[in-house]
């Protein structure tokens, strides 16, 4: 296996560092409102991963945190009038009613901020003992310029990230700091803050960067795996977390460091943003699909590092890709009712040939997209066996398994059914059975009237020597 390391910009071979366990964080969502798509996108992404390491037999210890406390979360709470944990209860509780349509997976462990602040200013008096930081006024800052290599991840000097953050800057906090480039990794309460613990500094709050250095470190150890997150996060706060982590414990932080794809919008591909009005949540998308596993298909289907198009057509597209899936997998598990006993030696090796194109395309990289080439030719070799006069029952088995499996790495599940349409497609069986028995009693005139009503719901009917089949159109 090999995988792209934002840190080197090139495909490193992949070896875990604890034999056959994969320690993994990923950056969580901030939760003072609905988590977007581009919040949905890094969930599904990251979770496509684990799902494929857990496939090869991997036990992944999955971390992902929720940051609830920061300057977002406070305005947020104070226009809404409750308070910080207030808010961060609603959105976390959101977040996973959201996720869960999606399949996204809960992580082994999803640690908030707020549940390590002794750990976090332990953290911090380490850096100040080290030289690694500084107090000002009861912030704390930690010195940028100290640590060797800063800004390696970003692939930019500190000359360039000055200069492009230097409109960002507030000159108050500027002139508080040593160089305009340290940052905060402790703030000071102001008179009306909101929320704040006492420290060794006065009353105050962690920086939003250390507090996932603390919590990857507590539960992962000093040196991890894979640290993944949105490639936004690789500057300022992936290399902030690198920097202050790894001048704590004298150890590399992690092993390789995995970015997704933005998410763009519409036939402009303008990225998603407030400012641009294209913002969309999740909360919001959820009511409007029939069915959410497309929404996961479109973006697990496609590699992680590449930006996503949201749009209605991709998502039509991605909706007939599954349909067509849907349909090979119900088409074939239909024949094991007259299915012959035995097996059929050649199918056999096709289908599990085809499964090795698909771990040869998961292993570079975790390339869905390659994968999913592999997933098109079993769906074709499941149609083509599905039509054959006499099916064997222990490779039709073996054929809808490979589709289950590969299907579960995409985290799309319950190909035999589809939850959002089953009580249509039982109103659609009922009819289908109706057709049939006009057609038993030679009522024809009825059995196409029916088959009408059918076509005009984009209902295409076959009739087989094993019964008649539906799909949509």
């Amino acid at each position: 296996m090999e995988v792209f390391n934002t840190l080197s910009l090139e495909k490193e071979p992949f070896k875990p560092i604890h034999e056959k366990t994969v320690n993994m964080y990923v950056c969580g969502p901030t939760v003072y409102n609905y988590i977007h798509i581009g919040n949905a996108r890094s969930a599904i992404a990251f979770d496509t991963i684990r799902r494929y390491l857990t496939y090869q037999g991997y036990r992944v210890n999955y971390v992902s945190n929720f940051t609830d406390v920061d300057d977002k979360m406070i305005a947020a709470a104070a226009a809404e009038g409750i308070t910080v944990p207030e808010l961060a209860e609603r959105y976390i509780a959101a977040y996973f009613e959201d996720t869960k349509p999606l399949n996204v997976q809960p992580a082994t462990v999803q640690p908030r901020a707020t549940e390590h602040i002794p750990e976090i200013i332990a953290f911090i008096q380490d850096l100040l003992a080290k030289g690694y930081a500084y107090e000002a006024a009861g912030d704390v800052y930690f010195r940028a310029k100290q640590f060797p290599d800063y800004g390696r991840l970003a692939h930019q000097d500190l000359a360039e990230m000055t200069q492009n953050a230097a409109g960002r800057l507030d000159p108050v906090e500027v002139a508080r700091k040593e160089d305009p480039m340290d940052f905060a990794v402790w703030k000071s309460a102001g008179a009306d803050e909101a929320i704040a613990w006492d420290s060794p500094w006065g009353a105050g709050r962690p920086g939003w960067h250390i507090e996932c250095s603390v919590m990857a470190t507590h539960y992962l150890g000093n040196h991890f795996d894979f640290h993944g997150g949105g490639i936004d996060l690789a500057f300022p706060h992936h290399t902030n977390e690198i920097a202050q982590s790894e001048a704590r414990t004298g150890e590399k932080f992690a092993n390789k460091w995995l970015h997704n794809g933005f998410v763009t919008v519409g036939a402009a591909d303008e990225k998603m943003s407030k400012s641009l009005g294209n913002f969309v949540t999740v909360h919001e998308l959820l009511q409007e699909l029939d069915d959410p596993m497309v929404l996961r298909f479109m973006m697990a289907s496609t590699h992680y590092r590449k930006p996503i198009t949201y749009s209605q057509r991709n998502l039509d597209q991605a909706a007939r890709r599954l349909d067509r899936i849907r349909t090979a997998y119900r088409n074939l598990d239909f024949r094991l009712a007259t299915a012959s006993t035995g097996a059929d030696e050649a199918i056999d090796v096709a289908g599990s040939a085809i499964v090795d194109q698909f771990v040869t395309a998961m292993d570079d990289d975790f390339n869905t997209q390659n994968g999913m080439t592999a997933i098109d030719a079993l769906v074709d070799l499941i149609n083509q066996y599905a039509l054959t006069e006499s099916v064997q029952h222990d490779t039709a088995v073996q054929l809808l398994t490979h589709l289950q499996d590969l299907m579960g790495v995409l985290g799309v599940l319950d190909l035999a059914e589809t939850t959002a349409l089953a009580e249509t497609d039982l109103a659609i069986d009922a009819l289908v059975s109706a057709r049939d028995a006009a057609r038993a009693a030679r009522d024809f005139e009825q059995a196409d009237k029916i088959r009408a009503e059918l076509a005009a719901q984009h209902i295409i009917l076959e009739d087989t020597p094993q019964g008649t089949r539906w799909h949509r159109d």
